[in-house]
């Protein structure tokens, strides 16, 4: 008879025991499994916001304020010495030495006016380069091309009762509503977008900027330099960059991961001491069956193998349903938990990881009670017959 037969067959008498070790380590590996999921999957798609608006910078005229004092008490706030930024600086933005990190520059004008009998927030933009900086954006319809065209937000379109395909009368002419942007938490849901040479004449401000977008879409930019340059060729302008909120999701994103490791640890201990429990008490069961085994000539290295075997079994298995459930509930929860919007990809390399690791488990949960076994003493052993 064969070592791998004598462990099939004490699997099979002892089957309880065993599917008790098999679960404990399905659920230790499917635990370990879905937080590594989540936590690779978040950390990409903070990644993917990164490369989209995490090294964006903001350009706005200078200002000084000054406190307004009452009795020895401020009151307010006043702005004084306010700069203005025009339409060529964008264009200048162009000529710093990092210019090749420069993906899109995009001017705006906000402001607001009546329209269709309504007060509405103005945005002047240049619709190929607003585009550039604004990839995240989510159009019910297509993005504007020329001066004919508009954009709405999706309160401005609620407000104004203009979908798309409508028409909206601006600076004396009407226009066509191509897109509507879905909501997306910004200025841009309660704004009317129209071209920047439009807004500029309508809002009564020729070559006149509010402030200027640039996106620099490389992880890994140097975006210190490039703020540092276009300070020094627009003297008029503060740069800064924005990478504050996506900065944030990455910190908390960096603080999920390390707890998920720290859980993922305890749960592979409490599973190391599982397989070593189960393991113990089938040879203490066994003492008879071990002795027999010396007994007619089976070697210690034989019987300890028979051990690790049912033990490497047993975590195989486990391995692999904790891997398939581990991947399932990582599916399940990454909406919910975790807000990503896009699946968890099909990963075969943390299936490898995790099998790999649930074989080490049942190899440092089996090893002591092999031990054990191998030096039972087949005299004191056969006196349990």
């Amino acid at each position: 008879m064969q070592l791998r037969d004598i462990a099939w067959a004490s699997l099979k008498r002892r089957r309880g025991r065993f599917v008790f070790a098999l679960a404990a380590v399905a659920l230790g590996i499917g635990t370990v499994v879905a937080l590594v999921s989540l936590s690779r999957a978040m950390r990409a798609e903070v990644g993917d916001e990164l490369d989209r608006f995490g090294a964006n910078i903001v350009i706005t005229p200078k200002a000084r304020s000054l406190d307004v004092a009452y009795g020895g008490l401020a009151v307010a706030g006043l702005t004084v010495d306010v700069e203005e930024l025009q339409t060529k600086d964008a264009d200048t933005i162009r000529t710093i030495p990092n210019q090749r990190n420069v993906s899109a520059v995009a001017p705006k004008l906000v402001g607001t006016m009546e329209l269709e009998g309504q007060h509405a927030l103005l945005i002047g933009v240049r619709f190929k380069d607003e585009g550039g900086v604004k990839s995240w954006w989510k159009i019910d319809g297509r993005l504007a091309r020329n001066a004919g065209e508009v954009m709405l937000g999706s309160e401005a379109s609620q407000s104004l009762r203009k979908r798309k395909g409508d028409r909206i009368s601006l600076a004396g002419e009407p226009r066509e509503v191509v897109g509507v942007i879905a909501p997306n938490g910004s200025l841009d849901d309660q704004a009317v977008l129209t071209d920047l040479g439009v807004a500029q004449q309508a809002l009564g401000k020729p070559d006149t900027v509010t402030m200027i977008e640039v996106s620099a879409l490389c992880r890994g930019c140097p975006i210190e330099d490039m703020v540092s340059q276009m300070a020094t060729v627009l003297p008029h302008a503060r740069v800064a960059p924005i990478r504050q909120a996506v900065a944030a999701r990455e910190r908390a994103v960096l603080q999920f991961s390390r707890f998920a490791y720290a859980v993922s640890a305890i749960v592979l201990l409490v599973g190391t001491v599982v397989v070593l429990t189960t393991m113990m008490a089938s040879v203490a069961e066994r003492t008879q069956e071990i002795g027999i085994l010396r007994a007619v000539g089976y070697r210690r290295t034989q019987v300890a193998r028979v051990i690790l075997f049912e033990a490497l079994a047993v975590n195989l298995a486990g391995g692999i349903a904790g891997w398939l459930a581990g991947f399932a509930a990582s599916r399940a929860l990454g909406p919910a938990m975790a807000q990503l919007t896009t699946p968890i990809p099909f990963d075969f390399s943390l299936g490898a990881a995790a099998i790999l690791t649930a074989l080490v488990l049942g190899a440092a949960g089996g090893s002591y009670p092999a031990i054990r076994a191998a030096r039972m003493d087949p005299a004191h052993a056969l006196r349990h017959l």
